[in-house]
């Protein structure tokens, strides 16, 4: 791993070095015969992770070379599935201890998790409806963090559902809340595609969509087309993605995939390898019967 140790730096680099070093990081990981967890995983892991956060988010990446363009959706792949094995591989052991919620903030990426749910809950209260009675998670994972620090530190009596197309995933996630009673009835954990819900999307005030959901942009779409089908009138929409260089991480959405959708917010932390962006779902216009 010696070769990429030169990006540590504390300021942001230039789009060369950028484009050398994700070159590089890209070889290595197309390496790999394994995803499983282990010392050489986490470390290409984190040496993307720093070098994703090294040009500012804004930077128009669409003058890169095509060839480096073209990794994106593999590196986007090794990130979902590499995380998605530590998140089962942490969540597995924590839940066989006798309080596995008490073991949360050993998790890796926890104070990320921490930051976002506040900028989250803050900004879904400066909207009205932080005391939303139903929310839909989409892309829980084995690790539910998100839905488990909103649910106990910021949306007290919300219930929320949270939808993974992976039962072990689920399975792993429903004993961890289960140590907690109280919290258990407000948090139920739904093994689906969220393209093949349809008419229960209605049911939620808001819904969060993960930055791991849909591989790819093409994906992503759909899967907003479909949500906003049924989703409810006045219903509040959080799309986790990603700008710039950390599109090397995350798959992302362009403003305008964002069809028939009022823009709310977006926020961006400077070193945050995501964005939330919080979209509303207007409602009807009823006037043109009268034109």
């Amino acid at each position: 791993m010696e070769s990429f140790q030169s990006f540590y730096f504390d300021t942001e680099i230039s789009a060369e070095i950028f484009i050398d070093q994700i070159m590089k990081l890209h070889a290595s990981i197309s390496k790999l015969e394994s995803l499983r967890i282990s010392e050489e995983v986490k470390s290409l892991l984190g040496n993307l992770a720093k070098l994703c956060t090294l040009l500012p988010s804004t930077i128009d990446i669409k003058a890169f070379p095509q060839e480096v363009l073209s990794i994106r959706e593999s590196l986007n792949n090794f990130v979902s599935q590499a995380e998605g094995l530590l998140e089962l591989e942490f969540s597995t052991l924590i839940s066989h201890k006798p309080n596995p919620l008490k073991y949360l903030t050993e998790y890796s990426y926890y104070a990320h998790y921490v930051r976002i749910t506040s900028i989250e809950s803050k900004i879904l209260k400066e909207n009205g409806i932080g005391n939303a009675k139903k929310v839909a998670f989409v892309g829980s994972g084995a690790m539910p963090l998100s839905s488990i620090l909103m649910a106990t530190n910021h949306m007290e009596s919300t219930h929320f559902d949270n939808f993974d197309i992976d039962e072990n995933a689920n399975e792993v996630a429903r004993r961890i809340v289960a140590s907690d009673a109280a919290l258990e009835k407000r948090m139920k954990f739904e093994t689906q595609d969220i393209m093949e819900v349809k008419e229960k999307l209605g049911q939620y005030d808001c819904i969060i969509l993960a930055a791991l959901v849909g591989m790819n942009r093409e994906d992503k779409v759909k899967i907003l087309g479909h949500i906003r089908m049924y989703m409810k009138e006045g219903g509040i929409l959080i799309v986790r993605s990603a700008k710039g260089a950390r599109t090397f991480i995350y798959p992302y959405v362009e403003d305008h995939d964002f069809v028939n959708f009022q823009l709310l917010t977006t926020f961006q932390p400077r070193h945050a390898l995501v964005h939330s962006v919080l979209r509303k779902k207007p409602k009807a216009q009823h006037q043109k019967s009268h034109m």
